[in-house]
């Protein structure tokens, strides 16, 4: 798989790196690398997301070259689709604008829309993915590559606290320290540089925690409302389902985030014996056992009473 990937990119000089709408740390992390790996070895890339790059992430080298819009671009040789885990999370018209897709993620139930389907659920993050590519290709990892590939995977491992800090999420993180990437930086950049607007935000939130009878899951919500009141964007929720998933006894937590006047995001976050991917999937979303999402329409307190009678069923 990653030998045919090589010879895509030999084969090609113009290429298109892009990753799934609301890009986390892994979407963004995978992005950048990719896009930087590809012009070290001499190759013209266009790196793409509709929503930019988060705030928190604004440090990573080649964010700034990061495009929001595409135009009329077109002809690129092969689009590199990363953690997308569906087509239409990365643009339907993608196929349109490129001669050939790769799909390179980790994420369960993933869209085999490529020519080429590069799925290994069993790693971390999708930046371990770029990291196979890059070491198959037997190209140096420069500093810039090693720090995106870093944060990617210290991203989507919560820094190391989720099931999926395999071995192999700990060999690749260690050796991009060596390459020389400083641990506190990324921290820094991830932990320590908040914007007072998602401290806001999140006091809102919280203020809307409900643990359910049974004490197994517990939620919180932001409405578009309570985002236009203190003028944040939906970047500013990022981490909020941690929030109460840190709950003394809790196994599922869920964020509801309002995307429009009867749409709400769902956020899923196990402990582990809850399949949240499954759920998310029946919803007509997608993840991973024990992070996952799904949008469902109705008001608040329909899509939770939806998504609680669901949950209800698994944790029984």
């Amino acid at each position: 798989m990653i030998q045919s990937i090589l010879s895509k990119i030999a084969e090609g000089q113009r290429f298109l790196v892009t990753s799934h709408e609301g890009p986390d740390g892994d979407a963004i992390g995978s992005t950048l690398a990719f896009a930087l790996l590809l012009r070290e070895m001499g190759k013209d890339v266009v790196a793409f997301n509709g929503d930019g790059v988060p705030q928190d992430f604004a440090f990573l080298p080649g964010a700034e070259t990061l495009v929001r819009e595409l135009g009329d671009e077109s002809g690129f040789d092969t689009g590199f689709v990363l953690d997308a885990g569906e087509l239409k999370r990365a643009g339907n018209d993608l196929g349109e604008r490129c001669k050939s897709l790769v799909n390179i993620d980790h994420h369960p139930y993933s869209e085999s829309f490529g020519e080429i389907n590069f799925v290994d659920e069993e790693a971390s993050a999708t930046g371990v993915l770029i990291y196979r590519i890059a070491k198959a290709a037997g190209h140096p990892i420069s500093e810039a590559v090693a720090l995106c590939i870093y944060t990617a995977i210290l991203s989507d491992t919560g820094s190391f606290r989720y099931s999926n800090s395999n071995p192999e999420a700990f060999r690749v993180a260690a050796e991009m320290v060596e390459v020389g990437v400083d641990p506190w930086t990324v921290a820094s950049g991830l932990y320590e540089s908040q914007d007072e607007k998602r401290l806001n935000l999140l006091a809102r939130a919280l203020s809307t925690l409900t643990l359910s009878s049974c004490r197994r899951y517990a939620s919180v919500s932001v409405t578009l409302g309570m985002m236009e009141e203190v003028g944040a964007g939906a970047e500013f929720t990022d981490g909020f389902v941690n929030y109460p998933r840190s709950i003394r006894g809790v196994e599922v937590a869920l964020f509801f985030r309002q995307i429009e006047s009867d749409a709400y995001k769902i956020g899923f976050r196990s402990k582990g014996r809850i399949n949240v991917g499954s759920l998310a999937h029946d919803l007509g979303g997608g993840g991973h056992h024990n992070a996952a999402g799904a949008v469902v329409r109705g008001s608040l307190e329909d899509v939770r009473n939806t998504v609680f009678s669901r949950l209800l069923v698994l944790l029984d």
